[in-house]
């Protein structure tokens, strides 16, 4: 589970800097100031998470049960999250309408606000 974890840190943390270059330098003709700075949110709270998956696998009090449940609510607080706000901020360059998802905005950041808490009161459980 571990290995999972990073790797997928790894992954989601390079394209999280793909991601951000490509915001920075490809969409900028294209979009607004305001919609380049809701894709470089999602950039940033995509790498946030980033660490904060470094963080859980270094954690070797927790379970493995524990250690998948917070990964699976970060890995799917990240997609609804960053990829909503990557679909919502270039919107106007598809024929697709994605404010039609615009309820997965708030849902990833409740997960990733379940994942955060359901860590902190986890560690606040154990004895020292």
């Amino acid at each position: 589970m571990r290995r999972r974890i990073i790797l997928t840190a790894l992954l989601l943390g390079a394209l999280a800097i793909v991601l951000s270059a490509f915001g920075a330098h490809l969409l900028k003709p294209y979009l607004t100031t305001e919609q380049i700075g809701v894709f470089e949110t999602g950039a940033r709270y995509q790498m946030y998470h980033v660490f904060f998956l470094f963080f859980l696998s270094t954690r070797k009090e927790l379970s493995i049960k524990t250690m998948k449940l917070i990964y699976d609510l970060t890995i799917f607080g990240i997609l609804l999250f960053s990829g909503s706000l990557y679909l919502l901020s270039t919107n106007q360059l598809t024929i697709f309408d994605f404010r039609i998802i615009g309820f997965a905005t708030p849902l990833g950041g409740i997960l990733l606000i379940i994942a955060w808490s359901y860590l902190f009161f986890t560690i606040l459980r154990q004895k020292s």
